[in-house]
């Protein structure tokens, strides 16, 4: 599909620029036909230039004889004079009628001289027009010869790209049409596997339905029989439990999970409140320098929402997991253990953070200006907050003992589980009333310390803040109290469940759940187990093949490359290490004076575990009615082994340890050969993808140094491509010139011949016209003369 769209899309443009061809080429031969035009205008522009200058080269000739012909005159007027001087005295009475000659030659001459002029002027005007329109049509003329060459160009190159384009797509063609010819081939060889395929599938079916309608028929048989016949097998089955109960347990939890997070939330404002008041007071940093421990104590108050966040996503994702189609008791809930740890670590950090604030409290009691009423507050904060932090450790011994509860190494009777939840409850009222105790400290403390006039308005406002986070701490703390006393009696009763083969599962003859902890593990793990059966095995590569690869690969030079890199970044990693190295050892020195004071603390809860642990044997001792050896011989008695039915390798069986014993190792086996296969597989896989990975590499480097090839040979290619551009157009552009020179050179030779000829004939008329004048001249001297 995506080779047609491919070749649809070149089709397209092949089209459009087939389209635009003819527009181009009418284009082309408009604008050649102006160009003739254009030069035929020229030719006969410059024919008018060459008459012009035929008649400039006249009238300056005849001028020249105009002035000849004046000198002439004049001599002879000088002459005329000379010999009327002379005559003078003859003629003493000259005749007052006749005009003097003087004046008609001077008349004549001025007329002359005006048609003189009149010529230069009319020359000049010639010249200048000529000129001009010369240079205008030079412009245009070097304006039309450039879009003639571009459209040449553009005509040139559309022409190149529809034949590149042509040839790809027809190349583009043939290929498409061996693909054509493969899938079709791959089409049929499909049909045929998807026809083998499904007479297999349908072989599988009926197979899977006969293996299907045996199972069901053992189960129908024998399991409600086997499994309501003992107790303690009976355990084993999955219960039908009051999903009321279920509902009422997962809306509590709900509940106390947003009572959680507004805990958390609570928390991380008063450790954030308290850091930014940790920066201002007692030390500012900008005239007074923090403190080594203060500059710690901001350090790990910046860390709180990496120990605080777990608790609330844990407690999140203990909600997720309650369904309605399941049993949920303090036995079944093994997703309390991680809340458990994380609840811990929030402790720890809590534990951690101690030390810190009371040291920072001392600082603030050695300032100078601190007051011995101000310094007694701080102390009574002191306090509290060592309460506060043993209420935290209490409230996590309880909380790490319920989810204890789902473990197989728990050895508490269910009757105990009341007493648990009645002992958290008290846990969490110390909690509140703790809190209330720190809130109502500091807030007298924060009184006091605003009416100091070293108190600025940024403490103030940090101060405010503090206090305020302080008393959403109480109100959550009351809140969660309130909660978990109001429930109290729903969690400590027991969780109502039938049984197969028995009635509501609670009662008075025998004690304990009816039903195994361990069922919702197991029923998760078959759903599982099945979900894998149907699974593809991925293929796998040899062992050997893999320790060949890696032999390989660790000799090439890419892997030189990647341990020089890893060896750069193990180094910096060191030096990071060791940096830390001194923040642990600096840190060591204030754990161990954290020792000493846990030491006492440790002992003091020994004590009272021992104690508590004496009052709860007692208590389980009264409470037990059947003797161990009848809880042996009921275990003893008989055990259920489930068949692995739908895989066809074992049937129901009821007996002894022999029985088992096979079973078990018939299972161990089975899953050993799968495990097995599993690791070459993964082997295999790994040696490939290593493979895969320097080829990659290799390839990729290939790719980089053939594309630098690729655009330097472009590049030439341009450059060659431009110079011998350039070169045509210069080699046109020399051979018109020197084309227009040969033809100008022979027009002004044939012009300057009609110029001689002309010049000639005006030189024999004016010769001519001389003579003429002479002659008539010489009679009208003879005849002065003769007077």
């Amino acid at each position: 599909m995506a080779d047609a769209q491919k070749y649809q899309k070149l089709a397209t443009e092949y089209a459009k620029l087939k389209a635009q061809i003819p527009v181009l080429k009418k284009a082309y031969l408009d604008e050649q036909a102006t160009c003739h035009e254009l030069k035929e205008k020229l030719k006969e522009c410059e024919q008018s230039v060459r008459k012009y200058e035929q008649e400039v080269d006249s009238l300056t000739f005849r001028n020249q004889q105009l002035s000849t012909r004046v000198l002439i005159l004049q001599e002879e007027l000088d002459n005329a004079e000379a010999i009327k001087k002379k005559h003078k005295h003859k003629h003493d009475a000259s005749p007052v009628n006749l005009p003097s000659p003087t004046s008609v030659y001077s008349e004549e001459l001025m007329s002359k001289i005006h048609e003189n002029e009149m010529l230069h002027k009319q020359v000049a005007e010639s010249n200048l027009k000529y000129q001009s329109r010369l240079e205008e049509l030079e412009i245009l003329v070097k304006d039309y010869e450039g879009k003639f060459s571009h459209h040449q160009e553009v005509l040139d190159s559309t022409i190149q790209k529809d034949k590149a384009q042509v040839d790809r797509l027809q190349e583009e063609k043939a290929m498409l049409e061996v693909k054509c010819q493969t899938m079709e081939k791959e089409i049929k060889s499909c049909r045929s596997r998807t026809e083998i395929a499904e007479n297999q599938l349908k072989t599988v079916q009926c197979h899977l339905q006969r293996q299907l309608e045996q199972s069901n028929k053992i189960i129908a048989d024998k399991l409600p029989f086997i499994d309501t016949k003992n107790r303690d097998l009976n355990g084993l089955n999955l219960p039908t439990h009051d999903r009321r109960h279920q509902l009422q347990a997962r809306e509590l939890v709900s509940q106390a999970t947003n009572h959680m997070t507004e805990l958390v939330q609570a928390l991380s404002n008063f450790y954030t409140y308290s850091e930014q008041r940790s920066k201002i007071y007692p030390a500012d940093g900008t005239h007074e320098p923090y403190s080594p421990v203060n500059i710690q104590y901001c350090k790990y108050l910046h860390e709180n929402m990496s120990y605080l966040r777990p608790v609330e996503q844990a407690l999140k994702h203990f909600l997720s997991t309650l369904n309605e189609d399941s049993l949920t008791t303090l036995e079944t809930a093994t997703e309390l253990l991680p809340f458990s740890t994380s609840f811990k670590k929030m402790v720890a950090y809590i534990n951690k953070l101690l030390p810190y604030q009371l040291s920072s409290i001392e600082e603030e009691c050695a300032v100078s200006s601190c007051t011995s009423s101000l310094e007694s507050k701080n102390m009574e904060l002191h306090a509290s907050l060592k309460h506060l932090t043993a209420v935290f450790n209490k409230l996590d011994s309880y909380i790490e003992l319920l989810a204890a509860q789902s473990s197989k190494s728990c050895c508490h009777p269910q009757k105990n589980h009341a007493h648990f939840f009645f002992h958290l409850c008290q846990a969490l009222k110390d909690l509140n009333s703790a809190v209330r105790e720190v809130s109502k400290h500091y807030n007298s403390k924060v009184s006091l310390e605003h009416q100091l006039p070293t108190a600025t308005q940024k403490l103030k406002t940090t101060d405010e803040c503090v206090v305020s986070s302080l008393i959403s701490l109480v109100t959550c703390t009351g809140k969660f109290s309130a909660f978990l006393s109001g429930n109290l009696e729903f969690f400590g009763q027991s969780a109502g469940y039938r049984t197969r083969g028995s009635s509501v599962g609670t009662d008075s003859v025998s004690e304990g759940p009816r039903s195994n902890p361990a069922i919702v593990c197991y029923r998760q793990r078959a759903a599982g187990y099945l979900s894998s059966l149907g699974a593809t095995l991925p293929d796998s590569v040899p062992h050997k093949v893999a320790v060949q690869n890696r032999q390989t690969l660790l000799s090439s030079a890419e892997s030189k490359e990647g341990l020089s890199k890893q060896l750069v970044t193990f180094q910096q990693r060191v030096g990071k290490l060791e940096q830390e190295k001194e923040h642990w050892m600096l840190e060591l020195q204030l754990l161990q004076i954290k020792y000493d004071n846990e030491i006492q603390k440790v002992k003091k809860l020994e004590k009272e575990v021992s104690l508590k642990q004496n009052t709860s044997v007692d208590s389980i001792e009264d409470n037990i009615s059947v003797t161990p050896k009848d809880r042996t011989a009921s275990s003893n008695s008989g055990k259920l082994l489930i068949s692995n039915s739908l895989l066809g390798q074992l049937d129901q069986v009821t007996g002894g340890a022999s029985d088992s014993e096979t079973r078990e190792i018939l299972i161990k086996n089975h899953f050993t050969k799968r495990i097995n296969e599993m690791m070459l597989q993964h082997q295999q896989s790994d040696s490939k993808c290593v493979a895969f990975h320097s080829e990659v590499r290799a390839l990729h480097k290939q790719l980089q140094i053939a594309n630098k090839v690729k655009t330097l040979a472009e590049e030439e290619l341009k450059t060659t491509s431009q110079n011998l551009a350039q070169l045509k157009d210069e080699l046109q552009t020399t051979t018109k010139s020197y084309e227009g020179q040969l033809s100008m050179m022979s027009e002004h030779l044939a012009g300057m011949n009609e110029k001689l000829t002309q010049q000639k004939d005006e030189i024999d008329d004016l010769r001519s016209q001389l003579s003429v004048a002479k002659v008539p001249a010489s009679k009208h001297s003879n005849k002065k003369s003769r007077k």
